[in-house]
């Protein structure tokens, strides 16, 4: 199961990546992708020239995609010269959901006050309606999970995008890019869970909700409905952690006392 905060990659460890001005880029989704598999440890250190052997590239794109990583929030810089992966408390995380869920309540009550075009809220409602036929469905199936996770990251997209703000939407994209932020950043977890589809169902009329509220014109109204709707997502952080089934990243979290 993929969180869209997990980014697959065409290049395996240990087989040169391909020359060209996005080899920077190869390099840092294979190094997240390591990173939230598990094969780099939680503090454990790294330094170019161990990625230079491992990933057969030079250590310019290696350099690059540290420092990207870096500012992702996943490294760390050490003072004694390399990085080192990071490690998160669930206080951390349930920050950074709860700052995610803050700005996106702004822009929510942004978009009512001033007023979303017709044709803004009609994607919009588009994409809830392709969540409706999935949710029709008594029991999710990977690939529909998977299509939920798409088309929710697309929602919530699409709804910083109703602000239209360019202040507002750089701040939801930064927010967003922390990591295990993302609107569908511990959705994974529900996808074993027996609960799942009722817990997508609940999220779903908060989408529905607040887009009410934005074409009512009804700022307070939708930006509470936002600030409530991240409540969901620490709840799934909150079993991710304390859950026996695999989500990538879940190991790097440590669980509050």
């Amino acid at each position: 199961m993929r969180t869209d905060f997990v980014t697959a990659t065409q290049a395996s460890v240990g087989e040169p990546f391909e020359e060209g001005g996005s080899q920077a880029v190869k390099v840092q989704l294979k190094l997240r992708e390591m990173v939230l598999a598990g094969e780099l440890q939680a503090g454990s250190r790294i330094t170019e020239l161990a990625l230079v052997e491992k990933l057969g590239v030079s250590r310019t794109p290696i350099r690059a995609a540290l420092i990207r990583l870096e500012q992702e929030g996943l490294l760390q810089q050490m003072p004694s010269g390399g990085f080192a992966v990071r490690k998160f408390s669930e206080a951390d995380v349930a920050d950074a959901i709860e700052l995610r869920g803050t700005v996106e309540g702004l822009a929510a009550r942004v978009a009512a006050e001033r007023g979303a075009s017709s044709e803004e809220l009609t994607r919009a409602n588009d994409c809830l309606d392709g969540i409706d036929l999935l949710l029709q469905a008594p029991v999710l199936n990977e690939e529909a999970f998977s299509r939920y996770v798409d088309l929710n990251a697309q929602f919530h997209s699409l709804l910083g995008a109703l602000a239209a703000s360019p202040v507002i939407q750089r701040e939801l994209e930064r927010v967003g890019s922390l990591p295990f932020a993302s609107p569908s950043g511990f959705v994974g977890v529900q996808a074993n869970s027996p609960k799942a589809r009722d817990m997508l169902v609940v999220a779903q009329d908060q989408h529905r909700q607040v887009m009410q509220a934005i074409g009512q014109r009804e700022g307070a109204r939708a930006e509470a409905v936002m600030r409530e709707h991240s409540r969901l997502a620490q709840r799934n952080l909150r079993e991710a952690v304390r859950s026996p089934l695999h989500l990538p990243g879940a190991h790097l979290i440590s669980p509050s006392s």
